[in-house]
């Protein structure tokens, strides 16, 4: 017996999956009316939700940016044109703008009805949010508008484009005049500026005569020049006192006026007289210059005339002319009394002008002091006076600039925008249609019902084959009795089958009947 039961204790599973198909028939059979009524309800609150789901209608226009054109290359550097980049981001901003707003709401024929501003605040958010606007390509807007009227969206669309445009080119020429004002009033600034830096520097230089360009380079050249002319003079003066010296000790040792009483006493005087001469030419010149040597020669030869005359023997005469006792006036002392009055004259002359030369050294070194404690406010003033004159050429540059684009702006010769593609009238709905939700609800409508049938079959505990009294029980099933139907149950059988049946085969005639009358434009 125990044999027995484990070998019908574990059925195949593939005897189980075949088991269940019967049983699922079984029970779509008992309960037909209900599952073909679930299927035919699903399917008709589909159709109708198709029918009653608003058409949504697109409409599309492109807008074409014309960046580069014939006027670009001539006036490159001139003229500063508005970039894509920059249109495309802000165009959002300017279709959503409330001025261009207001135009639509007017267009689309929502201001007819005159609602409050709470009321036309939510239309604008309506109309933002079934608003497109992309770039396809970086020269190319696309605008975008879905409504429930075709007409509507056409007309709503074709406005977005002419108004973003109008509003584009506006924006850009108001941008391009505000530029130009702002660097005109700059321009007018830096013009007063540099005028009062021009007016400060020429004041500051009529009260300093030294506060000019390049006058510290002359005064220290002039200051080098000084001091040379002064160490110069120093020291030609300490050799004119030098001589002046040595002039006064050899007049020191000459007498004013000298006796001449014999012959040897008169090659006496001239033989002194070439001495002094000598000593005189020594301070200026060597031994070897031919004046030196000719005195020196001279010297000899009255030596020896002077030698002469001592040796021969003394004649006891009367004195003549030249033996008597005469007074005569010294010529060398004369001359070296000239000599000492020339050295005396140039060596005051030479104080002099050192005592002038150190005057005037000691002006130009407080000029050199005025011009220092002067320089910082001048470079100050100068740097100020600069500054404003290299901004104020770049200002004046950038003005014409402006003006140029300015210009380009206002006769639209610039970045211009022109319609690419023109909006078109919506003949077909775009998005969800009847034909999309009422097959979604069809296979909805037949999966709900199997699932139904599946889940009564597997979460129902109640016996409905012998292979699960096998299973369960671990009992083997020799046979089983089917029920019997009286004539009374086959007629509610026939009628709950010709139920189901009507059920099921009205979902496709009520279909076929709908979407016949959609071609005919019938709904």
């Amino acid at each position: 017996m125990n044999a027995a039961s484990a070998a019908w204790a574990a059925p195949e599973d593939n005897r189980s999956a075949l088991t269940i198909l019967p049983v699922l028939g079984n029970e779509f059979r008992r309960r037909a009316v209900m599952l073909m009524g679930i299927f035919a309800l699903l399917s008709l609150i589909a159709l109708v939700v198709g029918m009653l789901l608003p058409k949504k209608y697109t409409s599309s226009t492109t807008i074409l940016v014309e960046e580069r054109n014939i006027i670009a290359p001539l006036m490159e550097g001139r003229a500063v044109a508005t970039s894509v980049v920059d249109r495309a981001s802000i165009l959002r901003e300017v279709a959503f703008s409330r001025r261009v707003m207001d135009e639509i709401l007017k267009t689309g024929g929502w201001m007819e009805g005159n609602p409050t501003p709470v009321e036309q605040d939510k239309l604008i958010e309506k109309i933002i949010g079934r608003t497109s606007i992309s770039n396809p390509r970086a020269n190319l807007i696309q605008i975008s508008y879905s409504d429930s009227d075709a007409d509507r969206a056409f007309r709503v669309t074709k406005r977005f484009g002419d108004l973003v445009i109008q509003e584009s080119l506006s924006t850009k020429e108001r941008e391009s005049s505000e530029a130009y004002a702002f660097i005109d009033s700059q321009v007018n600034q830096y013009h007063e500026k540099l005028t009062k830096a021009e007016q400060e520097l020429e004041q500051f230089r009529s009260t300093n005569p030294d506060a000019r360009p390049g006058i510290e380079t002359d005064v220290n050249a002039r200051i080098g020049e000084l001091r040379r002319i002064i160490e110069t003079g120093r020291m030609d003066l300490i050799d004119m006192r030098s001589q002046e010296s040595a002039l006064h000790s050899q007049l020191s040792g000459e007498s004013e006026v000298t006796m001449v009483q014999t012959r040897a006493g008169q090659f006496r005087a001239r033989l002194a007289e070439l001495h002094s001469q000598r000593d005189q030419l020594l301070l200026t010149y060597t031994d070897q210059h031919p004046d030196v040597v000719r005195v020196q020669h001279q010297i000899r030869d009255l030596e020896e005339d002077l030698r002469r005359e001592e040796s021969q023997p003394r004649r006891s005469v009367s004195p003549t002319a030249l033996d008597g006792s005469a007074a005569a006036f010294n010529p060398l002392y004369g001359e070296l009394r000239s000599k000492q009055a020339e050295a005396s004259r140039r060596s005051a002359s030479t104080s002099a002008r050192i005592t002038t030369a150190e005057a005037m050294l000691a002006d130009e070194l407080a000029r050199s002091r005025r011009i220092a404690a002067s320089e910082s406010t001048l470079a100050e003033l100068t740097r100020d006076y600069e500054v404003n004159r290299d901004l104020y050429q770049d200002l004046l540059k950038r003005r014409e600039n402006a003006r140029v684009s300015m210009n380009l702006d206002a006769e639209q010769r610039g970045l211009s925008f022109r319609i690419q593609e023109p909006a078109a009238l919506a003949l077909r709905p775009s998005g969800l249609r009847v034909m999309h939700v009422a097959g979604a609800g069809l296979v909805l409508a037949l999966l709900v019902p199997l699932a139904l049938l599946v889940a009564i079959v597997k979460l129902d505990p109640r016996v409905r084959s012998p292979l699960q009294i096998e299973r369960d029980a671990g009992l083997p099933v020799l046979g089983t009795m089917p029920a019997y139907l009286t004539g009374r149950k086959r007629r509610q059988s026939l009628r709950r089958y010709s139920l189901a049946a009507t059920l099921f085969l009205a979902v496709p005639l009520i279909y076929g009947l709908t979407f016949t009358l959609k071609l005919m434009d019938m709904l």
